[in-house]
This record gives structure tokens, C-alpha cells and sequence, in this order.
């Protein structure tokens, strides 16, 4: 019998980041439940059944880990997007950045971000950062029902 693990949405434009989160996410089966998006409206179809996963049964991710800079649609423009839906509003978001910079902490946070972390350089501090993300997010916090 095969443990069920909850659903993560990455979104994530950079290969090299998206390589790494998958890796550190193996460590705890989890790697095989992420969907990754590779800029933010991909994020939103994926989130609302739209255009390349208007196929996929309804149901929501554990949590989105989201990068802020990504082309078409940034970071902060989801979780605004996210924040505003009924269906989705409730929904855990992790930014997941290498940004450091001061409003974007202030923006995610008074968008409704439920935390905020910076990517660490070193490549085993990356790994155990998003190893423990996808532990606590998909495993271990207790998530409210999404529709209002």
C-alpha cells in the first residue's frame, strides 16, 4: 500500500532551482507529487483547471512554493490572483525567492503570504531549506477547507 502524499505546486522559471527543490523533495517522496509551473499564468491555469490542465480533476495542492520573479506573471501577481479567488483564497503560499529586498517581504506578507523565504546560496542549505518546506507544508500542518 502506497502512502498518499498531497500535491505541490512549484512555480518555478529557473531549471537549475526547480532540478534542486525536486531533489530535496525526493528525500521525503514528495518529489513525485510536484507539479511545476514554469512562470505565473501557467501557475493559475494549473490552480483553476485552465488551458494545459483544464483535463486535471480538481484539487488543490498541500501548498504553492512560488518564486516572485518569473515572466508573464510574477510572484506577487498570483498570490494577489490566488488572494482574490473565493475557491483559492485559503490556500497555503510559501514564497520561495531569492529576493531579499524589503517591499517584497512587506508586499507578500500584506498580500496574505503564509511565509516568506529567502533561497540560500549554498547548495546543502537549498536542499535542507525545501526539504523541511515540504515536510511541514505537505505533511505536517493541518489545512483549513478552501471554499469559503
Amino acid at each position: 500500500m502506497t502512502e498518499h502524499y498531497p500535491e505541490i505546486l512549484l512555480a518555478e522559471d529557473n531549471p537549475n532551482d526547480v532540478e534542486l527543490t525536486l531533489e530535496a523533495l525526493a528525500e521525503h517522496n514528495l518529489a513525485n507529487r510536484v507539479t511545476v509551473a514554469r512562470d505565473g499564468v501557467e501557475a493559475m491555469e494549473y490552480l483553476r483547471c485552465e488551458g494545459g490542465f483544464a483535463e486535471r480533476e480538481p484539487c488543490a495542492p498541500a501548498v504553492v512554493l512560488l518564486d516572485i520573479k518569473m515572466p508573464r506573471m510574477d510572484g506577487l501577481e498570483v498570490l494577489r490572483e490566488i488572494r482574490r479567488d473565493p475557491e483559492l483564497k485559503r490556500l497555503p503560499v510559501v514564497i520561495l525567492t531569492s529576493s531579499r529586498e524589503e517591499q517584497d517581504i512587506i508586499t507578500s506578507y500584506d498580500l496574505g503570504v503564509n511565509a516568506y523565504v529567502v533561497k540560500p546560496v549554498d547548495f546543502r542549505a537549498f536542499i535542507d531549506a525545501v526539504e523541511h518546506l515540504g515536510v511541514f507544508w505537505a505533511l505536517i500542518n493541518e489545512r483549513p477547507p478552501l471554499e469559503a
